[in-house]
């Protein structure tokens, strides 16, 4: 495997996560690479961050996303901390900047393993959202799913956080909608140009949410950390809860949590986990793959 890189299969909260090293290389993880990973069981994923020699001086690294079908992603919080936590045991520092087709990102790892990662300013203007209609006030769109008098979901937030969010306010356990049904219908509904990521949100008290996110591009997906933004800062916003809270994903493996603080310089701050499972080598141009020797017999496995 001549043509191979270095990658790591992680997650942060259960969202799915391949680290691909492409430092060095003028070449890219195309998206036919990333949807015959994404068909193989050992390495599904919800987005791959694809790390690439820094573009403007001052960053650490520019970072390439892709979504499981192959399309481009704007933003990834959860696969932001697996980037960090990948170069701070490569390299022993704590603090890193990276530059995204979304803008740039500063994030840090703590003492306790944690990692917050600073996902920038929320945008709310409807036509930089995007939305395909002008609406004054974003915090509560026309929008709904079910019967006119009696709608199952209705009247979303919407904002963007690098990408599309619409966010839905339920009165019950997240988990106990059909998502899976609904969507998809809503990613790809008309009023969303670029299509968008959908977040069912119950607020819980003054300072938690517990939510449940359909990933734009990657679809029903255990935790998606700039939805968890979105779910955050929509609930501020509205009057629902203060600017700082704890998020449990109710999707994510033992209802994991994310803090969320929207700060008073309109940044938002998201502190989390991120887990390292194993690495290999990979060829980006064939998704070919072989898993480290070492990681495989660990695991109990032998390399594919």
């Amino acid at each position: 495997m001549d043509n191979t890189v270095e990658f790591a299969k992680m997650n942060g909260l259960g969202n799915k996560i391949l680290v691909v090293d492409m430092r060095g290389r003028s070449d890219r993880v195309t998206p036919a690479t990333a949807v015959a990973l994404a068909a193989d069981p050992a390495t599904a994923f919800d987005q791959i961050m694809a790390i690439h020699d820094p573009k403007l001086t001052g960053t650490d690294a520019f970072i390439d996303i892709l979504n499981n079908d192959g399309s481009k992603a704007q933003a990834c919080g959860n696969g932001t901390r697996c980037v960090v936590q990948a170069l701070a045991v490569e390299t022993g520092r704590k603090v890193f900047t990276f530059q995204t087709v979304a803008g740039i990102l500063n994030a840090v790892e703590h003492e306790d393993g944690t990692i917050s990662v600073d996902m920038g300013k929320p945008v709310f203007a409807w036509d930089r959202i995007p939305l395909s209609e002008e609406f004054h006030d974003t915090s509560r769109i026309e929008l709904q799913i079910g019967p006119i008098d009696a709608p199952i979901l209705h009247s979303p937030s919407a904002m963007s956080m690098g990408n599309p969010h619409a966010v839905f306010w339920v009165d019950r356990d997240p988990m106990d909608y059909d998502l899976e049904r609904f969507g998809p219908m809503l990613e790809n509904h008309p009023i969303f140009p670029e299509k968008a990521n959908i977040t069912l949100a119950q607020v819980t008290s003054r300072t938690t949410l517990v939510t449940r996110t359909w990933e734009r591009g990657a679809g029903l997906t255990l935790a998606c950390g700039s939805a968890a933004c979105a779910a955050g800062v929509s609930a501020a916003r509205t009057g629902r809860t203060e600017r700082k809270v704890t998020l449990t994903v109710a999707s994510s493996p033992n209802r994991g949590k994310l803090v969320i603080d929207w700060r008073d310089d309109d940044h938002v701050v998201m502190t989390g986990p991120a887990e390292w499972e194993w690495s290999g080598r990979l060829d980006p141009s064939t998704g070919d793959w072989q898993r480290d020797a070492e990681a495989s017999a660990a695991a109990g496995a032998s390399p594919t």
